[in-house]
């Protein structure tokens, strides 16, 4: 796997020069890979109540069905790298829009439960590769002055993904015996969309450019923003591979760069045990258990993705103003004691209102904080020689942190209660908190370099 070594951004770039219009049509066609994202992660939390008595599943089985998907996206994350720099980004994600419209089918309406984890799992993979490629080509197809704001909706796209789960989940809800089934198919609605949308795009032209095809390159390029600006861009890409960088994997475990790849991991992990899956994978199951009627908990699940939508702006809009740290430690300690609220109205029975309540705040508290900040520090923190490598290992810490999050849930809550459980997680917020205050360093307004020197002190 190789890096690139940053070069100089052309200055001539100015948004006058630029197809505005164009570079917002292609990153919208893209972000709806995002889309697929949030809606085939979420999607399972109002089909799992339906799915359970159907194929007769315990609370191990039911941690696998939700779960089961996180593996997959290792493996999608794994290939995606590769196959991108052999296929081109615009093939491999017309792939990734296949899977999503054929696992939505598959998954929906798998007559036993192994093939419906199969199908679980090919849907993982579709989702890996896409959160992977996505964003890559979304960087590498915009100016540099559109860059961040193109790259930052896509994880919009992701939330509102989410938000458009949890509302075809109320709607679908009283479609009859096979509600549960048509809460997985309606995901081949969007990946349709998003397959028809591919063939809109060009190629990347990075992408081009490194398979040596000039011309084609030239002619996105001049859509993007004019002859001159193609002219110059070309010269720069050209520029960056003559000075690419092979990387090792052994240059993970050189000294000081171990504490940075230890940093970037537990970055990784924490992100996905403070508690938020529990709540993501699980909403109308834990509204149920706070009292409220199925159609109230579905409803209530709906709110949580409106409330995920919204945070989403506060945090892109604070997190260079505010700083990455500040966020992650007004995040951590707010959300230990939204979990500890949590545990003690669940162990008292509190009114399901109070449940609702907490629910939204840690919600809104994981968006506006750990969500947007953790691939923003992980981006920032590896030196270009081991970046790629880098971001490799936290990623597949993140999936696997993922599913033992969703997947010991239903254990966690049958075997020993969600008092207990909202305990362990408000524990792992406090932990985190602890790590963040001593291991990582603010990273606002310092060049890559700086970070650097900072970590490896």
């Amino acid at each position: 796997m190789a890096t690139l070594v940053p070069v100089s951004q052309d200055a001539s770039t100015t948004p006058a020069t630029v197809n505005n219009k164009y570079v917002y049509k292609v990153c919208a066609i893209t972000a709806l890979g995002g889309v697929m994202f949030g809606f085939d992660l979420v999607t399972i939390s109002g089909a799992i109540q339906f799915l359970a008595p159907h194929f007769r599943l315990g609370d191990f089985e039911i941690g696998w069905a939700v779960g089961s998907i996180n593996l997959g996206c290792i493996a999608g994350a794994l290939l995606a790298g590769k196959l991108s720099d052999s296929w081109g980004r615009k093939k491999l994600l017309i792939v990734c829009a296949v899977l999503f419209a054929i696992t939505g089918v598959g998954t929906g309406w798998a007559p036993d439960f192994k093939l419906f984890i199969s199908f679980r799992l090919l849907s993982g993979v579709a989702v890996g590769a896409a959160a992977l490629v996505c964003p890559m080509y979304t960087a590498e197809i915009s100016p540099a002055h559109l860059r961040g704001r193109m790259v930052s909706f896509y994880q919009l796209a992701i939330t509102l993904g989410i938000l458009l789960a949890y509302l075809t989940n109320y709607f679908l809800l009283n479609s009859g015996p096979d509600n549960w089934r048509w809460m997985f198919t309606a995901q081949s609605v969007p990946a349709i969309l998003f397959f028809a949308g591919l063939f809109l795009v060009a190629e990347s032209p990075r992408w081009l450019v490194g398979k040596k095809r000039i011309a084609e390159a030239r002619i996105v390029l001049s859509r993007i923003g004019g002859a001159e600006y193609a002219r110059q861009q070309l010269l720069i890409i050209s520029r960056s591979f003559k000075t690419e960088i092979k990387e090792r994997v052994a240059d993970l475990f050189d000294k000081g760069m171990r504490t940075i790849l230890i940093t970037g991991v537990f970055i990784a992990i924490f992100s996905q045990a403070v508690g938020q899956n529990s709540l993501f994978s699980y909403a109308p199951e834990i509204f149920r258990h706070a009292g409220m009627a199925e159609g109230s908990a579905f409803l209530q699940s709906l709110i949580i993705g409106v409330i995920n939508l919204l945070f989403t702006f506060f945090a892109i809009s604070m997190i260079d103003k505010v700083g990455r740290r500040t966020l992650l430690l007004v995040g951590t300690l707010s959300l230990f004691a939204i979990a500890l609220a949590l545990s003690t109205g669940f162990y008292f029975q509190w009114n399901g209102i109070w449940i609702l309540i907490f629910v939204l705040l840690f919600i809104a508290v994981y968006s506006a904080t750990i969500g947007p900040v953790t691939w923003v520090a992980l981006s920032e923190i590896f030196p270009n020689r081991i970046r790629g490598n880098a971001m490799a290992a936290c990623t597949f810490s993140l999936w696997l942190a993922n599913f033992f999050s969703t997947s010991s849930f239903p254990v966690l809550k049958s075997h020993w209660g969600l008092p207990f459980t909202f305990v362990m997680h408000g524990i792992i917020c406090l932990l985190y908190f602890l790590f963040v205050e001593r291991k990582v360093p603010e990273t606002k307004g310092k060049s890559l370099e700086d970070i650097e020197r900072l970590l490896m002190k």
